[in-house]
């Protein structure tokens, strides 16, 4: 077991208390972690804010240099930092080392990023009173960014915050998840090695309620950027005051099956989306609406396919299916599954639990109201439901609460021109399924999926002020 400190201010520090992290598969505790309270925040964010002096000066080359050289000790340190995940996440070793892949992307596009943020010359003499002048805007960093990141990506939903903040000259002060703390310290060791001036990073690890709200409340913090749940993001817009919030929140995703669709190639790619990370995903496909003419061949080969799934140690290279992140939610998983079922569900595959793990599950014949359906399940089950035409399947995606992303196969072009010009949501996956995200990328939804968009240059923008400048000639 490894003791860990915290970053705060360019030093290691002890809070005097501690949080234990457990290994999700077997239980043990691996490490303990510094746990913070509001003068451990307060004291951050100082840091932070003191650090914006120096941070908003930083060159363009010079934060590029940072984030490359991160990037690159990212890679550097990839199967530690997978290895890492594994265990605090629970996640497949095959996922953990696709997120650290996806990591060091994360950090190369904001390096490059850096270097092109700018504004535009506007044309003063559209209006009237603007005739002899003349105009432009240039974008600039806000100062200290909150970002507060949930367990299920450790380090790439972590680095979508941090990177885009780094490329655009603020500071961060993170907080991520209490069950998931340690892959952002070493997060912190890496910013530290790159070169990143003290206190322009600082991690505080702790409860929602100690740690979240005195960061999100904070009158230094000029932005809050949260992904989590619809629940908490709701709690954030309400305290956090006059400040800027991007919300990434929930989603229950969902992808149609057209009858022209070449299901032995959605299959596989179905199954991959809907238990990847053990559901554990907010774009994790959730419901599957196949045309009623090949249901049937659908739901059998999919079952097929989900029995061939292995379960077991992330840390074991070939297992594709590891724990959920605690009994809790594995428990309340399962009895979404049993209420399912006593309302009419036919459970075609899975469905059994054994401590945090549950097999994955595949439901048919659910309907709309079920928890399953209508909310966001968060575990490693999904719902197939038939459908006879394709405009009452977009109604069918579209009767929801959530509006993260949506996936179609089908190869009739006016087919997917309807959904594009109809689905209510912020991303139109076509020949895919809802979890496709690459990280340079718009990403972010509508409804109750949340507030603003990610995606490093998107990020940016979110992450920056607009400042005009005019110049009188007359």
């Amino acid at each position: 077991m490894k003791h860990y400190k915290t970053y705060i201010g360019g030093e290691w520090i002890e809070t005097g208390q501690t949080i234990d992290v457990i290994d999700k598969y077997t239980g043990e505790v691996i490490a303990t972690v510094p746990k913070a309270d509001r003068k451990t925040v307060d004291m951050a964010v100082n840091s932070a804010y003191e650090a914006f002096e120096t941070t908003k000066k930083l060159p363009a080359y010079r934060r590029s240099e940072i984030l490359e050289k991160a990037a690159n000790l990212i890679k550097d340190r990839a199967e530690e930092i997978a290895t890492t995940i594994c265990r605090e996440a629970g996640k497949a070793w095959k996922y953990s080392m696709g997120e650290v892949s996806r990591g060091y992307e994360t950090f190369k596009f904001a390096a490059e990023e850096a270097k092109r943020i700018h504004g535009e010359t506007v044309p003063m003499d559209a209006s009237a009173g603007g005739v002899g002048r003349i105009g432009y805007y240039i974008r600039v960093p806000m100062g200290v960014i909150g970002a507060i990141t949930p367990f299920n990506f450790p380090l790439n939903l972590v680095a979508h915050k941090v990177a885009p903040a780094i490329a655009s000259g603020n500071t961060i002060v993170l907080k991520p998840a209490s069950s998931t703390p340690i892959t952002a310290l070493i997060l912190a060791e890496i910013l530290e090695e790159a070169g990143l001036p003290k206190g322009a990073f600082n991690v505080v690890i702790g409860p929602g309620g100690e740690v979240g709200e005195p960061l999100i409340t904070n009158d230094r913090v000029r932005k809050i950027t949260f992904t989590g749940s619809p629940k908490v993001g709701d709690r954030i817009t309400r305290i956090a005051g006059i400040k800027r919030v991007t919300l990434e929140l929930g989603n229950n995703s969902a992808t149609i099956i057209e009858k022209d669709a070449d299901i032995d190639k959605a299959i596989p790619r179905c199954v991959d989306s809907a238990f990847a990370n053990s559901g554990q995903v907010c774009i994790s496909l959730q419901r599957i609406y196949v045309h009623k003419d090949i249901a049937d061949e659908f739901t059998k080969k999919f079952a097929e396919a989900t029995k061939r799934l292995k379960v077991g140690n992330p840390v074991e290279k070939d297992v594709d299916l590891g724990p959920m992140i605690d009994e809790a939610e594995a428990k309340r998983a399962e009895e979404w599954i049993k209420e399912a079922i006593s309302q009419g569900a036919q459970l075609i595959v899975g469905g059994e639990r054994e401590g945090r793990v549950l097999r994955p599950t595949v439901l048919r014949n659910t309907t709309k109201e079920m928890r399953v359906m209508c909310m966001e399940v968060f575990a490693p089950i999904v719902s197939i439901v038939e459908y006879d035409s394709f405009e009452e399947a977009i109604q069918h995606v579209n009767d929801s609460d959530y509006g993260l992303q949506a996936g179609i196969y089908t190869n009739d072009i006016r087919k997917i021109q309807y959904a594009i010009d109809n689905l209510d949501v912020g991303g139109v996956m076509i020949n895919d399924t809802s979890i496709f995200r690459v990280d340079h990328m718009p990403y972010g939804g509508n409804k109750m999926s949340g507030i603003g968009r990610e995606g490093v240059r998107f990020a940016i923008e979110e992450m920056t002020n607009i400042k005009m400048v005019t110049i009188n000639l007359n």
